[in-house]
């Protein structure tokens, strides 16, 4: 008799659970919890959605005096079309400074969601595991039952096959809960691999945000500089940009000119044997920084008087250059005390380098010198040896040449 009372008993909470729509639909969080989060969410997605609007406006803005530089640039050379030129890229990397700030916002909003959601994920995973094992337990203590017990306890066989029934709904309740628990962890892998993409998103535009900042206080030295060197004169500024001018188209002649008689000798020299490049390619002339103009840049100050034929690199005065490959030194230039100094290297495969405004020269043409080597000092401080006529402030002007033709260093470096 107790045997059968257990019996039914143990049917009575088979029959509960398997009412139970927690068990049949799967684990969710209470209704409160989920209203909490999801308006959560909402703000946090409202948030987002100014911050778009806020990024919108400034890249709007940015336009706009992107526009007006190259307005400027194509009006005749003056020292006020300069200044203003100056003035308005400065404007500019204020906004760039602006526009970083608010992505990084976005991005700390979009991290927030995130948690949010993988929080809510992992709690339902949590749940829906306590559902799987209480239906496991109640089947494991089924097994136990034979069918001639569950027969006796029933009065018809109808109700015999409904109590059959039930025990076959529950094994497909067990194989629903599994899919869903499948689906959870799958969505919550997702969100945790989008997770780490946006953390790795907020650092990359955290150092954007700290190159920006140095950008823009470079435009103000610039600035700053150009005026020191004119001293606020019109006809001050056209000598200088005269000389300048003068200066490249020089250099560039002299360059191309040296480039073709040094290989005509190296090749006289060494015969049959060819001037090599390196295996591993190129490397930095001065650790990798900040490139302040690059290749043909359209937003370099003096464009409307010469192309940019190199990238210019961020270097403090005096920083060390070491050769990007292996080569001979085919021309060095002091500049003396005004004057633009540079070293050019020649290396194998058709390449050249240009190392500009050098302040010191450690090498000697016709030396051999290998990659890493230490060639000089970087320069550019107006008015310092090599640094040339208005120059922008400390860097390195670094060129690379195949054939004799300037193209883009950064296609070269690694």
């Amino acid at each position: 008799m107790k045997k059968t009372i257990k019996l039914a008993f143990l049917l009575l909470a088979i029959l509960a659970c398997l009412n139970s729509a927690d068990f049949i639909m799967g684990a969710t969080l209470n209704y409160g919890d989920a209203e909490m989060i999801n308006k959560e969410i909402k703000d946090i997605n409202n948030d987002i959605q100014d911050n778009k609007s806020q990024i919108n406006k400034i890249q709007e803005l940015q336009k706009k005096y992107s526009d007006e530089i190259k307005k400027k640039q194509s009006e005749k050379v003056s020292l006020n079309n300069q200044l203003s030129i100056m003035d308005n890229r400065l404007a500019k990397s204020e906004l760039d400074i602006e526009l970083v700030e608010t992505e990084i916002e976005r991005t700390k909003l979009e991290i927030k969601k995130t948690d949010i959601e993988i929080e809510s994920k992992s709690e339902e995973i949590e749940t829906e595991k306590t559902h799987i094992a209480n239906i496991i337990r109640l089947m494991h203590k089924s097994d136990r039952v034979s069918t001639l017990e569950i027969l006796l306890l029933n009065d018809s066989l109808s109700d015999f096959l409904t109590q059959v029934k039930y025990l076959e709904d529950m094994n497909e309740s067990v194989s629903d809960g599994l899919d869903i628990l499948e689906k959870l962890k799958r969505q919550l892998e997702s969100e945790k691999r989008g997770l780490d993409s946006q953390n790795k998103e907020l650092a990359k535009l955290r150092d954007d945000l700290i190159n920006k900042k140095k950008q823009l206080e470079s435009e103000k030295e610039s600035k700053a500089l150009v005026l020191t060197q004119v001293k606020s004169s019109e006809q001050e500024y056209q000598r200088l940009l005269a000389q300048a001018k003068k200066e490249q188209e020089e250099v560039a002649a002299e360059i191309a000119s040296m480039e073709k008689l040094v290989r005509a000798k190296i090749a006289k020299l060494q015969g049959n044997d060819k001037l090599e490049f390196n295996d591993n390619g190129f490397i930095w002339p001065v650790p990798k920084n900040v490139v302040t103009a690059y290749f043909h840049d359209p937003d370099y100050p003096f464009r409307n008087i010469f192309e940019h034929p190199a990238i210019d690199i961020r270097a403090a005065q005096g920083s060390t250059l070491k050769a990007a490959a292996s080569g001979y030194v085919a021309r060095i230039k002091t500049g003396g005390a005004t004057g633009y100094g540079y070293i050019m290297l020649i290396h194998g495969d058709g390449l050249s380098t240009v190392y500009g405004h050098v302040s010191k020269i450690y090498v000697a043409e016709d030396e051999y010198v290998v990659q890493g080597q230490a060639i000089g000092l970087s320069g550019g401080l107006p008015g310092t040896p090599g640094a040339g006529p208005l120059t922008t402030g400390p860097h390195l002007h670094f060129e690379v040449r195949l054939n004799g033709i300037p193209v883009d260093p950064l296609s070269y470096l690694p």
